[in-house]
C-alpha cells in the first residue's frame, strides 16, 4: 500500500464523500446536498478519488453516478492485517495480566481499605 492511499482518505470532505457512497451510488448532486461544500468543490474531490481508483463513474444522460470500488479499500485492510496481530498480541498479554492480578486479590486473605476510608478514620479518632 502507498502512503499516498492515506493521505487520499486523510481529507474530511474526501472522508465523508467516501462515508456517504458506503450506502451505495450516489449522483453528484446528492452527494453536493450532504456536505457542506459547493458542485465544483465536490467534483474536485471525486475527481481525486477517482484517480486514486477509490471510486468509479457511470454516466447516465447528464448525470454523474458515482460509487467504490473494492480493491483499495482490501489493500488498506491488508496492510492494517500486518498490524493486527501485533496489536491482538499486545491485548491478550494485556488479559493475561489482568487475569492474574484479579486472581491474586481474590485470593489474598485480607482486603486493603481504600484510602480515602483509611484517611477518614483517622480524622475521626
Amino acid at each position: 500500500m502507498h502512503v499516498s492511499t492515506l493521505q487520499i482518505l486523510a481529507d474530511p470532505m474526501r472522508l465523508c464523500i467516501v462515508e456517504m457512497l458506503r450506502g451505495g451510488e450516489r449522483s453528484v448532486n446528492d452527494i453536493v446536498k450532504g456536505v457542506a461544500i459547493d458542485q465544483s468543490g465536490v467534483s474536485r474531490h471525486l475527481r481525486i478519488l477517482q484517480e486514486a481508483k477509490f471510486v468509479r463513474v457511470r454516466p447516465e444522460g447528464q448525470k454523474r453516478f458515482y460509487s467504490l470500488c473494492s480493491d483499495p479499500f482490501r489493500d488498506i485492510d491488508a496492510w492494517v492485517s500486518q498490524y493486527r496481530q501485533l496489536w491482538e498480541g499486545r491485548l491478550d498479554k494485556f488479559g493475561e495480566a489482568l487475569a492474574r492480578k484479579r486472581e491474586a486479590k481474590q485470593s489474598s486473605p485480607h482486603v486493603r481499605k481504600s484510602s480515602r476510608r483509611v484517611h477518614h478514620e483517622r480524622n475521626n479518632k
